[in-house]
């Protein structure tokens, strides 16, 4: 997965001298002393490498044309830190306490810095349920995993549909910091009980059984979890072993540097280097699966770039290109600048909305005033003026670790009292109507939204189980209501099928049948393959899932009913009618009766963010009809008619009229919970339609679909049907992936 908007990188800072000798890099740190400060060397060739890392990360998330792989800056300078801390750790053996307080004083009151005001500026600019998220966020990223806590995100489809939090750039500082302890620890401990050439074979064969475990897993999860390879600390380990492997191999090359055939080695290996780092920039893009074996030619590249600065910098050498005064001026200020550009960006954009890249690249460069002020009157007060006793490093970590929770703790209580207390438990639906315009039962009122904005975020339906992950492809038994009954409904579809899962259960209990779930999140009934954007590839496990799916239902007791349901956004129009009658030759040779649900508007907004913002006002939120709806083949292009499949279309009562625009709230009922899906309030007010549309007004005891009847009438059939079919279609609205 390449690295989106939604999905920033973050540097962080570090030294930048290196001992010329065979002891590496050394860390500057206040309270050095003289003698261990004549024995480093200003590496100025890494500091450039730094500006060019952070450079290229800012240009991507500007959106600059041309530099669409810049994300690849992460990479580079997950390198860095590898080379410049083993390099530390070689050349001064330390206890872990004092490594602790170092990296504390280093990283973690800068960081601060930016989670306090970021608290503050999302309070103040944001709307409240964002609001909540920033408050959960700010906890991950003050406690050093918000790496893992994207991961969770990233992977959950449903909730990957979510704007992009100011904080996500700290997923690299957990990274990071989790690196910093397992190196430390490991590193150390052999440093203890080994010497000399025994310590150096240690670290090295330590440094490569790491960093080839991590690779594997890198190369597997980019095919098989992109949000985990990405984000997750295993998946980047080898990054930072191949910056250890420079620093390693570099002590050894240090006194060999000046002989002439190494040093033209080391001037070809430093140009092929930097090509390697700058050509992914320019060249990958979001479509790139990566990290992958598409971060190898950054990665290696840098490596050879801090190897081949071992020689001396002049002439013709990559190296003396890197040390141009713009270059080192960013990677000075690249810790700082990038922590603040991505909640200026981000909290900019959720206030105004979508901004075109030069207004993006204007607030990076501005966000750099914040950074230069952070730079001086934080980093370098606290990283050169105070103490080197590591007690007092230490009690600056745990401050910048509590001050942060704190302001979260702050932010999160203001955002519940304005949402006016937490989600709580789901509300009982009010009646819905079996037929007719209305979307509520005669005499039904809604004086308050229902449910709340705050509620509708989490107003799933039941079952999440049965809508199996994105790399799984088979469903597990997942029966509701009379399990035990012979008779059962099948709902067949993806997301937006198992959006339909109170309402379907409703039809199931009231005939004591059981209700079987077959649902895999962004993947279409339609017999088309596709590609996942979560995953970042083509979604392989989506056809084998409806192959199984399919077979299973060939080989299983005939159901009452197969409803299917599902986004009708895969692929072109002419892909969908092709797909469909694959697929619906399938399901007809179950000799079962079929019955399809029309795709729902779909806002393309997040709706309970949107109403939350706007107060609760329920007009404030309307959307594009032109956009809510793409045509389909079932309701418009004769397929239900040619298969006998019963049709109901919700179209055109959840946007009714003929207007510019589709409403979010009807008769006081949120209708969606996110970008796309409909609230369980919704399909709960809607089973009674379904019911009737679908089965017929049939005797609760076993009538509506037995013996082939109702449900495989023809098109429209039944007296709850809701409009003709195709008229909620909206020909010429964009095609869009899953």
């Amino acid at each position: 997965m390449p690295a989106p908007a939604a999905a920033p990188v973050a540097l962080l800072p570090d030294v930048v001298r290196v001992d010329r000798r065979p002891a590496a890099p050394e860390d500057a740190d206040a309270g050095e002393t003289g003698q261990a400060r004549r024995r480093t060397a200003f590496r100025p060739d890494i500091e450039g490498l730094r500006g060019l890392a952070v450079l290229s990360v800012l240009a991507f998330h500007a959106a600059l044309p041309g530099l669409t792989g810049g994300y690849v800056g992460v990479d580079v300078f997950f390198v860095i830190s590898g080379y410049l801390i083993t390099g530390l750790l070689l050349a001064r053996p330390l206890g872990l306490w004092d490594f602790a307080a170092r990296r504390a004083r280093r990283i973690l009151p800068a960081a601060a810095t930016v989670l306090v005001a970021t608290a503050v500026a999302g309070g103040a600019l944001l709307d409240p349920l964002r609001g909540t998220d920033l408050a959960r966020d700010l906890i991950a990223a003050a406690g050093q995993f918000a790496n893992w806590r994207f991961v969770g995100r990233q992977t959950d489809y449903l909730a990957a549909e979510r704007d992009p939090s100011p904080l996500q750039h700290f997923w690299s500082l957990g990274v990071e910091n989790q690196f910093y302890l397992l190196w430390g620890v490991l590193l150390l401990g052999l440093a203890r009980y080994l010497h000399g050439r025994r310590r150096t074979a240690a670290m090295t064969l330590a440094t490569a059984a790491v960093g080839a475990v991590s690779l594997v897993l890198c190369l597997r999860w980019t095919r098989t979890s992109a949000p985990l390879a990405y984000f997750s600390t295993g998946s980047r380990l080898w990054e930072f072993a191949a910056g250890a492997c420079a620093a390693l191999a570099g002590g050894a090359l240090a006194s060999r540097a000046q002989h002439r055939p190494v040093l033209w080695s080391l001037r070809l290996l430093g140009w092929l280097g930097l090509a390697a780092v700058v050509a992914p920039i320019v060249l990958y893009d979001r479509n790139t699966p990566f990290p992958g074996s598409a971060a190898l030619p950054p990665v290696l590249g840098a490596a050879a770039v801090l190897l081949a600065g071992h020689g001396p910098l002049r002439g013709v050498d990559a190296g003396r290109l890197l040390t141009a005064r713009p270059l080192r001026a960013a990677g000075r200020l690249s810790y700082a600048w990038y922590l603040w550009h991505w909640p200026v960006l981000t909290i900019a954009q959720a206030r105004y909305g979508a901004l075109p890249w030069t207004a993006l690249a204007a607030l990076t460069a501005a966000a750099a005033l914040p950074a230069w002020l952070t730079l001086r009157l934080v980093e370098q007060p606290l990283r050169y003026g105070s103490s080197p006793a590591p007690r007092r490093g230490l009690a600056v970590g745990a401050s910048a670790l509590v001050i942060p929770l704190i302001a979260a703790l702050a932010l999160g209580g203001g955002t519940v009292r304005a949402l006016g207390g937490t989600a709580g438990a789901p509300a009982a639906a009010p009646a819905g109507a079996p037929d007719g315009p209305r979307l509520l039962a005669p005499g039904t009122r809604v004086l308050a939204l229902t449910p709340s904005p705050a509620r509708a975020r989490e107003d799933f339906p039941p079952g999440q189980g049965c809508e199996i992950p994105l790399n799984a492809d088979r469903s597990p038994r997942c029966l509701f209501g009379a399990e035990d009954s012979p008779e059962r409904i099948v709902l067949l579809g993806d997301s937006h099928a198992g959006q339909w899962i109170s309402a379907a259960l409703a039809m199931a209990a009231q005939r004591h049948w059981a209700l079987e779930v077959l649902v895999k999140p962004g993947c279409p009934l339609v017999t088309l393959t596709v590609r996942n954007n979560v995953l970042g590839r083509t979604f392989d496990e989506c056809d084998r899932w409806r192959e199984a799916t399919l077979a299973r239902l060939a080989s299983g007791p005939r159901p009452r009913l197969v409803l299917m349901a599902g986004l009708n956004r895969y692929g072109s129009p002419e892909e969908r009618t092709g797909g469909w009658t694959r697929t619906l030759d399938r399901l007809t040779a179950l000799g079962a009766p079929l019955a399809y649900l029309g795709d729902t508007p779909v806002p393309g907004k997040d709706v309970p963010t949107c109403l939350a913002a706007a107060d609760g006002r329920p007009d404030a939120c309307s959307f594009p009809r032109d956009t809510a709806f793409e045509p389909d083949p079932m309701l418009a292009g004769g397929l239900a008619a040619r298969y006998g499949v019963r049709i109901l279309d919700p179209g055109p009562l959840l946007c009714p009229g003929s207007g510019l625009s589709c409403p979010a709230v009807l008769e006081g009922v949120v209708l969606y919970r996110d970008t796309g899906h409909i609230t369980d309030t919704l399909a709960r007010v809607l089973a009674p339609r379904l019911d009737r549309g679908l089965l017929g007004a049939a005797d609760p005891a076993g009538g509506g679909a037995g013996g082939g009847g109702g449900a495989s009438a023809g098109p429209g059939a039944g007296p709850g049907a809701t409009g003709a079919p195709g008229a909620a279609a909206a020909p010429g609205a964009p095609t869009a992936q899953p």
